[in-house]
């Protein structure tokens, strides 16, 4: 029964810069959730916090309240055979070009004696989604019951599926309402949105990479600064200790983008495979160097390894051992997918009829990348949705994509395009040549940005 004001009499209150309690904040996400607030109350609401912020007590009291909207999973005091035996531990990106790190840090952390039952989304804009990395693979199923995920957490350590309908559905119609009411950049609904899914999953620790550059969601590094700040401290003043890291997204993670062809190079990474630069499926440089280290900061979190050494030796020892590519071959498996598709992976993922690589107009080194340009050729070539109910093509993308600094000639192309059509591949290499800048100078003209910029620990009070 509710009793407090109005939910038009609260909405007016944050409309005029009022702090809401943690009762009235409740209140109205309670509305959200059962419909009794409307949609119209719903976007008044969303426009006065984005208008006029949120105190870090009210933004810990939303996220509170989104996370409380729907199913909490536990994982212990449900008996001694069903209770997990060690730490349950989870990753969240804010999204970026050619950012895979999910498929590879799940089933790596699961390997060394965590349980990572992570919640993932899909593409947004410019940005690669994982739940749409995954439906490449034939039978993936992003949708289990929620007996069937709990299994599989349990038994392979790691299930990446998608949002429920019964977690935090607050989340889910408020994240709709901004879409359409230019309210989605609002610092405390994006931290309530993020944290309130992840929360919910009953986490012992949750590491968070926070994108700056320009591939990255916030459009300055200052903002990316502040939304780390932001989501370290709510996560652990509402129980969850946290630690966010503040990485360059100023050009893609891999040296790819697309879906089937991140899922490729997530399998090279794994089984340890070096390829030649044209596949764009090399396992080193910096996505392993930031899939190491968000792992190794899990590992921490998690009493699984007493010091960084030591957290690093494991992880090393587990992917050169196979036991991080079986985990994740076993999760594949759960979920519907082929269980050879380790092995046989050309047979099952889509491949695009058209591979052609793009050379830029003049030789040099690469001096500048508009990373969100470079997502939006993906997007163009049918990789991404220009609308929500739009269809993926799942075997589109880029590979071989070239680095910052990296000489580029008749020999090395700026990347591979893999397209649908010729009209399609034509499109996409103008996309991306005027995407990269080259330029003849030395390798110390170029300035490098520093991958791991920042990092924040925050344990919960």
């Amino acid at each position: 029964m509710r009793s407090l004001a109005l939910p038009q009499e609260l909405i007016r209150a944050k409309r005029d810069g009022e702090a809401l309690s943690p009762e009235a904040i409740r209140e109205l996400v309670g509305g959200i959730s059962d419909g009794s607030l409307s949609d119209a109350q719903v976007g008044a609401l969303a426009m006065a916090i984005f208008l006029n912020g949120m105190s870090a007590s009210e933004t810990v009291a939303l996220t509170e309240a989104v996370r409380d909207s729907g199913e909490l999973l536990a994982w212990r005091g449900l008996g001694a055979n069903q209770d997990l035996p060690g730490p349950v531990l989870d990753k969240h990106s804010t999204g970026g070009v050619g950012d895979l790190v999910s498929l590879v840090l799940g089933p790596w952390v699961a390997a060394c004696g965590g349980f990572v039952p992570m919640v993932s989304g899909r593409g947004l804009g410019h940005t690669g989604g994982t739940l749409d990395k995954l439906e490449s693979i034939p039978g993936y199923d992003i949708a289990p019951s929620r007996a069937r995920f709990r299994r599989l957490v349990r038994e392979a350590g790691v299930a990446i599926v998608g949002q429920t309908a019964e977690l935090a559905p607050a989340d889910k119609r408020l994240y709709a309402v901004r879409d359409v009411t230019a309210t989605v950049e609002s610092l405390p609904l994006i931290v309530s949105s993020i944290l309130g899914k992840k929360l919910a999953c009953g986490l012992d620790a949750l590491v968070m990479d926070v994108k700056s550059g320009s591939g990255a969601f916030m459009p300055t590094p200052e903002k990316s600064r502040e939304l780390a700040e932001a989501i370290a401290e709510v996560a652990s003043r509402a129980g969850t200790p946290t630690t966010a890291l503040l990485t360059d997204m100023s050009q893609p993670l891999a040296p790819c983008a697309g879906n089937a062809v991140e899922v490729r190079q997530a399998i090279a990474l794994l089984t340890g495979e070096k390829r030649g630069e044209e596949s764009g499926e090399k396992t080193d440089g910096r996505l392993m160097e930031l899939t190491r280290t968000l792992a190794a900061e899990l590992l921490l979190a998690g009493k699984l390894a007493e010091s960084r050494s030591a957290a690093v030796a494991l992880l090393d020892d587990r992917l050169a051992s196979g036991a991080a590519a079986e985990r994740f071959g076993r999760m594949v498996a759960g979920l519907g997918g082929p269980a050879d598709l380790l092995e046989r992976r050309d047979r099952y993922l889509p491949q695009a009829p058209i591979v052609r690589p793009v050379h830029a107009e003049r030789c040099g080194r690469i001096t500048r990348m508009d990373t969100r340009a470079v997502g939006l050729a993906v997007v163009a070539l049918g990789g991404g949705r220009r609308a929500p109910g739009d269809a993926i093509d799942h075997a589109v993308g880029l590979t071989g994509i070239a680095a910052l600094g990296e000489a580029v000639d008749g020999e090395r192309p700026l990347a591979w395009v893999h397209a649908r059509s010729e009209a399609d591949a034509e499109r996409a290499a103008a996309q991306l040549k005027a995407a990269i800048e080259v330029n003849d100078v030395g390798l110390g003209d170029v300035t490098l940005p520093t991958l791991i910029q920042h990092v924040i620990r925050r344990e919960a009070p």
